[in-house]
C-alpha cells in the first residue's frame, strides 16, 4: 500500500481536501486488503440511510436556525438584555460578552461565526470601556467557543450519530452503558455551566482591577430590552424543555425550530429579507452541511477499513504497554485531543477519532456519556491553541491583528479551561442525565388476568394416566 499512500500524502501537500485524504486512504486500504470497494460502499449507504438517518436530518435544520439569527440582529438583542442586568457589575461587558457568545455558539454551532458576527459590536465597545486591547482581544477571541456543550449545538448531534454510526465495535466491547442522543443532549449542560462560571468570575476580576466603568440597573431599559427579544430569549428553554419533557423527538424539535426562527426573523423583526437574504443565508449554511456529510461519508470509509484491519484492537494493545490505569488513560486521552482539536476542525475531528478512541475507552471502563462531553470540552479548548486553532486564525483575520498577539492574549483563558477539564475528566458525577425512561414491556399472557365478566375454565373431566 506504500505506492498509493505516497500518492495521496502527495496530492494532501498539494492541497487536497482533508475529507477526499480520509476517503482515498480507506479505499486504498480495502483494494490493498483486496474487499470489493462496492461492497463497502454499500455497507456505508446502508449506514447513512438506516437508523441513524433520522438523526442526521437535524443538522440541515439546526444549521439553518442557526445562520439565520446570525445573520438577523439577534447578538445586538442578546447584548442589549445583558447589559441592562449585568452592566452594574465588575467587569460586566466581558461577562457579557462570555454570556452571549455562548448562547450565540450553542445555535451556530461553530464558535468562527460567532467571532464574525459578535465581535465587531463587542471588541470596540470593550476597548472604549477601558480594557486594553489585548485584554478585548482575550475576552472576545476565548469567548468564542463555550456554547458547543448546550443542546442543541452541532458537535453534541454529530458525535451522537458518529457514536451510533459505530455502536457495533463498541458493543462488542461491553461498553458501561447504553448511548442515546436524546440523553446525551444533556450530558454538557452542568460542565458547560462550570465553564462559563469560572470564565465570568475571572472577568469580574479582571474588570475590577481594570477599573472600566460600571452602569447601574436599569430597569425600564432592561424591560425594553427583554420585550425586544421575547421572540428569542426563551428558544433555548423550550427546546430543552420539548426534548427532557418527550413531548417531541430531536428531528421533530429541528424542524419546529427551523420554522419558528424563520417566521420570527422573516415576518416578525423583518431582520432577514426573502428576496436579499434568504437565498445567502441558505447557501452558506447547506455548504456547511455539504462539509459535514461529505466528512462523515469520507471517516466512515477510514473508519470501515480501520475496523476490517484491527486498528482499534492493535492500538488498545500498544496503549495498554504504557497505560495500565483509568486515570492514566484519560490524561493521554486529553493530551492528544487538544493536540488533534489544535490541527483539525472539530467535525474532522469527532468523525476521525470517535471510533478509534472509544472502543480502548471502554476498555477501562469509561462512562460513554463522559467521555463524549471530555471530547467535546477537548476539542473546544483546541480551538484556542496554538499554534493553529482555528479560532485564532479567524480572530486574527477578523480584528486585523498579527496571530503571535493573539497567541499571548488567549493563554489565561486557555488556562481556566484546561482546569475545568480536569474537573471534569476526574469527576464524572458533574456529568449530568436526566433519569433513563423505563422501557414499556408487554405482560407476559400468564400475567394477565381475565376480564371481570370471564367465566372460569371447566376443568376436563378426562383422568390424567396413572403413573407406574
Amino acid at each position: 500500500m506504500s505506492g498509493p499512500l505516497s500518492g495521496i500524502l502527495a496530492l494532501a501537500v498539494l492541497g487536497l481536501p482533508l475529507f477526499c485524504i480520509l476517503a482515498a486512504i480507506g479505499l486504498a486500504g480495502f483494494h490493498h486488503e483486496g474487499t470489493p470497494v462496492s461492497s463497502t460502499l454499500i455497507d456505508i449507504y446502508g449506514k447513512l440511510t438506516g437508523a441513524q438517518a433520522v438523526s442526521l436530518s437535524t443538522i440541515p435544520l439546526f444549521t439553518f436556525a442557526g445562520y439565520l439569527m446570525a445573520k438577523a440582529k439577534t447578538a445586538q438583542r442578546l447584548v442589549d438584555v445583558s447589559e441592562a442586568i449585568l452592566g452594574w457589575m465588575p467587569g460586566g461587558l466581558a461577562v457579557i460578552t462570555v454570556l452571549t457568545c455562548a448562547i450565540f455558539t450553542t445555535f451556530t454551532g461553530g464558535s468562527g461565526v460567532t467571532i464574525v458576527a459578535l465581535g465587531g459590536l463587542l471588541l470596540p465597545e470593550l476597548i472604549r470601556t477601558g480594557y486594553s486591547q489585548r485584554r478585548a482581544l482575550e475576552v472576545v477571541t476565548g469567548s468564542g467557543a463555550v456554547g458547543l456543550l448546550f443542546p442543541p449545538a452541532l458537535p453534541l448531534i454529530v458525535y451522537g450519530i458518529i457514536y451510533g454510526l459505530n455502536a457495533g465495535q463498541i458493543s462488542d466491547l461491553s461498553a458501561p452503558s447504553v448511548f442515546r442522543i436524546e440523553r446525551f443532549l444533556f450530558a454538557g449542560i452542568l460542565p458547560g455551566t462550570i465553564l462559563i462560571a469560572v470564565l465570568c468570575i475571572y472577568c469580574v476580576i479582571v474588570g475590577a482591577r481594570a477599573k472600566a466603568p460600571r452602569k447601574p440597573v436599569d430597569l425600564k431599559k432592561f424591560g425594553k430590552a427583554l420585550w425586544a427579544a421575547k421572540w428569542e430569549l426563551p428558544l433555548p428553554v423550550v427546546i430543552i424543555a420539548l426534548i427532557a419533557k418527550g413531548w417531541a423527538q430531536i428531528p421533530e424539535v429541528a424542524a419546529l425550530t427551523a420554522l419558528y426562527v424563520f417566521v420570527v426573523e422573516v415576518f416578525v423583526y423583518r431582520d432577514v429579507s426573502i428576496k436579499k437574504d434568504l437565498f445567502l443565508v441558505t447557501r452558506e449554511s447547506m455548504t456547511l452541511v455539504g462539509a459535514i456529510f461529505m466528512k462523515i461519508t469520507a471517516a466512515l470509509i477510514l473508519d470501515a477499513y480501520f475496523i476490517e484491519a484491527g486498528v482499534p484492537e492493535k492500538l488498545f494493545q500498544w496503549l495498554s504497554q504504557f497505560v495500565h490505569t483509568q486515570v492514566s488513560f484519560l490524561l493521554v486521552l486529553n493530551v492528544l485531543l487538544l493536540i488533534v482539536g489544535c490541527l483539525m476542525d472539530i467535525f474532522s475531528a469527532i468523525v476521525v477519532m470517535v471510533p478509534l478512541i472509544v472502543p480502548a475507552a471502554a476498555q477501562f471502563h469509561i462512562d460513554p456519556y463522559h467521555l463524549g462531553i471530555i471530547f467535546l470540552l477537548n476539542l473546544e479548548i483546541g480551538y484556542l491553541l496554538p499554534p493553529a486553532g482555528l479560532n485564532l486564525f479567524i480572530a486574527a483575520f477578523r480584528f486585523q491583528r498579527p496571530i503571535t498577539e493573539l497567541y499571548r492574549a488567549v493563554i489565561p483563558f486557555i488556562l481556566l479551561m484546561v482546569g475545568v477539564l480536569l474537573l471534569i475528566t476526574y469527576v464524572p458525577k458533574l456529568v449530568w442525565l436526566p433519569a433513563e425512561k423505563p422501557a414499556v414491556v408487554a405482560p407476559a399472557a400468564a400475567d394477565v388476568a381475565p376480564p371481570p365478566d370471564t367465566p372460569a375454565p371447566t376443568p376436563d373431566p378426562t383422568p390424567a394416566p396413572a403413573t407406574p
